[in-house]
């Protein structure tokens, strides 16, 4: 391998640009209209509804029996082996700032380009870090993170590659670290059913449910290494009220399997208002969909001056990725942008 493409920092990275975060908008264009349409994220628009939680679930600690209960929950609707495979979470972002720190210091290469905070928390976390463009160019990297599907292009591959992949991983002592957040309402074969040492999975609960502002996440592993991650989050991870309406929700298959229908057909009617609109899709999910513009740039400036926020990328300007909007007068007033 060539060893110059690999990195190593100690200091705190630039800050990460995301989706949702308005505020710079509303000061870039103060006389857009209001409310803003938030396009910005591939967070499902049509929220899980959200049952009734007991009064008590915010006034006393939360019970190991709860936890049980979720892990459970998770194991099931997620295809894992059992609840000594799950780890809850305050959001899978804390598990991408934990499970660094739990390694002494190597190689890690990320597949990209992918979600940016995987490789700044390996960097932060004192390994070396390079961004690789292909599966072939892992190398010989002791931790590999692939996104799958991808954000932002939607990019798979097939379960036996990733699980290869894993093996190989697992064989040199190794770590393979899949992060599935887009998982949930895609026709992609899980690695949590294979999960063994050298492998984590991690999985988004708030993208799927629409409900990120609970903070909710997953990891999977074999058993030994979910009880690192646990000990290493501490005790109450998860908040009372995010137990019980997480519990309630990985419950409810029929919801989810609507859910994953409804998604694909407003991923479909997307596309099709993109390519009228000038755009060449690229990529994407069922919650997001990533197309490059002509007048990329241009577009982007005129979608925010009519209130529409959505996610650019500083090094590819003529690409735009687009959530999914929720309900007739979002739709319409994406069109008449896009028309």
């Amino acid at each position: 391998m060539d060893h110059s493409v690999w990195s190593f920092s100690a200091r705190e990275p630039a800050a990460i640009a995301h989706g949702g975060d308005l505020g710079g908008l509303r000061e870039a264009f103060p006389d857009a209209p209001k409310p803003w349409l938030d396009l910005s994220t591939g967070i499902n628009p049509v929220p899980y509804p959200v049952p009734p939680v007991e009064a008590s679930a915010w006034t006393r600690l939360p019970e190991a029996a709860e936890v049980r209960a979720l892990r459970e929950a998770a194991a099931l609707a997620y295809g894992a082996p059992d609840a000594a495979h799950v780890v809850p979470a305050p959001g899978t972002q804390i598990l991408i700032e934990t499970l660094p720190r739990l390694l002494a210091p190597t190689r890690v290469a990320v597949l990209g380009p992918t979600y940016a905070e995987h490789a700044a928390a390996w960097a932060r976390a004192g390994h070396a870090v390079a961004e690789v463009p292909s599966v072939d160019a892992l190398g010989d990297a002791r931790v590999a993170v692939i996104v799958d599907p991808n954000n932002p292009d939607g990019r798979t591959f097939p379960l036996a590659a990733r699980r290869a992949l894993a093996e190989a991983l697992q064989a040199r002592g190794g770590l393979l670290v899949a992060d599935e957040a887009f998982a949930d309402l895609e026709p992609v074969a899980s690695l949590c059913q294979h999960v063994a040492p050298g492998l984590v999975v991690l999985r988004s609960f708030g993208k799927t449910y629409g409900l990120a502002g609970l903070r909710l996440g997953f990891a999977v592993a074999d058993p030994g290494t979910a009880m690192r991650l646990a000990e290493a989050l501490g005790p109450w991870a998860v908040s009372g009220p995010a137990l019980a309406i997480g519990c309630a929700a990985l419950s409810d298959a029929g919801w989810r399997a609507e859910a994953a229908r409804a998604r694909a057909a407003d991923a479909g009617r997307l596309d099709r208002m993109i390519v009228r609109g000038g755009g060449r899709i690229v990529g994407g999910t069922s919650l997001f969909r990533t197309a490059d513009f002509s007048d990329g740039p241009d577009l982007y400036r005129r979608l925010a001056a009519a209130g529409i926020a959505v996610r650019r990328f500083a090094e590819r300007p003529e690409r735009l990725r687009f959530g999914l909007p929720a309900g007739k007068a979002a739709w319409c007033r994406l069109s008449r942008v896009l028309r």
